[in-house]
């Protein structure tokens, strides 16, 4: 198998892009982390940044001639790695730091996925939407006991409030899954930050996805319905991380 990758992040309205991306990959492995900053003043950049990099710094120091360890526990150690260095610049700049991740591994047909905040990922298999991380904020907590509906997440007035970050002594543990079936070609991942899904509905992800080539293409047409419905000038940065299996 091969992944198919495309990136694309945008300040969107706001003054400076706090949304960070990156990713590794080589045959059939491969590492993909997306995180949203909190705290505005550019220090929601330095947050998202340097947990993003302590993820690929970890993932560039393996061994290849190694097997590959167990990523239900890599990501999660890794995760708490990113927590202590914000704690770390916390102290150095007297300053908030925090922020969201959503994190994604690959090897051979194993897939496992990470996510501390708002940020998410969607996993389709066989022309389907399985699965939808669920987000650590208020909304989703009202969408679970029914004060919401799912659509109503997108626009309610707790949206952004989260229940959990990158950056805390406490309420910043990771939530871990394992693929429960084996990757295949055709296969795709969806991960993005808030200032995305929340103009997107689910629908519509997976109708772009069955009619894209490529993840270039997946991504250019799920940014055409973004860009029609925000005003550009106080929307939230956003960020898209396509991939398809192939």
């Amino acid at each position: 198998m091969m992944i198919d990758t495309f990136c694309y992040t945008n300040k969107g309205g706001r003054g400076h892009n706090e949304d960070y991306a990156a990713y590794s990959s080589e045959g059939e492995h491969g590492l993909f982390v997306v995180a949203d900053g909190l705290g505005g003043h550019q220090l929601g950049e330095v947050a998202s940044s340097a947990a993003v990099d302590v993820l690929m710094t970890a993932w560039e120091k393996e061994d290849s001639s190694q097997s590959s360890p167990d990523r239900t526990l890599w990501l999660p150690e890794k995760l708490k790695e990113a927590n202590e260095r914000l704690l770390i610049l916390q102290k150095e700049r007297d300053a908030k730091l925090k922020s969201t991740a959503v994190a994604l591994t690959i090897d051979g047909d194993r897939a496992v996925w990470a996510h501390v905040g708002d940020s998410r990922l969607y996993y389709i298999h066989k022309g389907d939407i399985r699965f939808i991380t669920a987000d650590h904020s208020v909304a989703y907590k009202k969408f679970r006991v029914g004060e919401i509906s799912r659509a109503e997440i997108n626009t309610d007035e707790d949206q952004s409030a989260l229940l959990r970050s990158l950056g805390g002594v406490d309420r910043w543990e990771a939530e871990v899954k394992e693929c429960p079936e084996p990757l295949e070609p055709g296969d795709g991942f969806f991960l993005c930050t808030d200032g995305a899904w929340e103009y997107l509905y689910d629908e519509e992800i997976l109708l772009d996805f069955l009619k894209a080539g490529n993840a270039m293409a997946w991504t250019e047409l799920l940014l055409l319905r973004i860009i029609s419905r925000v005003d550009g000038k106080s929307n939230d940065n956003l960020t898209l991380l396509n991939l398809m299996v192939r």
